[in-house]
């Protein structure tokens, strides 16, 4: 009998739409304290914002649905090939954004993120409620 490795991963940033920007920006400054860890834009004028502590929000001052729409999820992989190949079993499409996104049947679209060695191990080690 022969035992399959299970990959590991961990969800490594949510990805959100919202309309002011700004405004989530600074609430999760002062609230959680996490702080820029990219912009796309300028800090003054960002087209998506990624913070330390897995948010990344992206402008859309147009939208006419509820703040905080999900846009994606980033799932920071062990061993993306093995990921990737797995997936192909559930009926997953390719997005347009590579070969690493992926629209999940329900709509619900992933991307995929090769880690560094070792970097899933030490995320998933960590005891959130310690």
């Amino acid at each position: 009998m022969t035992s399959q490795v299970t990959p590991k991963a961990y969800v490594e940033h949510v990805a959100i739409w919202v309309r002011d920007i700004h405004w989530h920006i600074k609430f999760f400054h002062d609230v959680c304290g996490m702080t820029m860890r990219e912009v796309q834009g300028t800090v003054e004028e960002p087209i998506q914002y990624w913070t330390l502590g897995g948010m990344q929000f992206m402008a859309k001052p147009d939208y006419a649905g509820p703040e905080g729409r999900l846009g994606h999820l980033g799932v920071m992989c062990e061993d993306l090939e093995a990921a990737l190949a797995a997936a192909k079993a559930f009926g997953v499409t390719e997005m347009p954004q590579g070969r690493n996104w992926l629209r999940l049947p329900d709509g619900l679209a992933v991307e995929f993120i090769q880690a560094s060695p070792g970097a899933v191990a030490k995320a998933l080690a960590i005891d959130p409620r310690a």
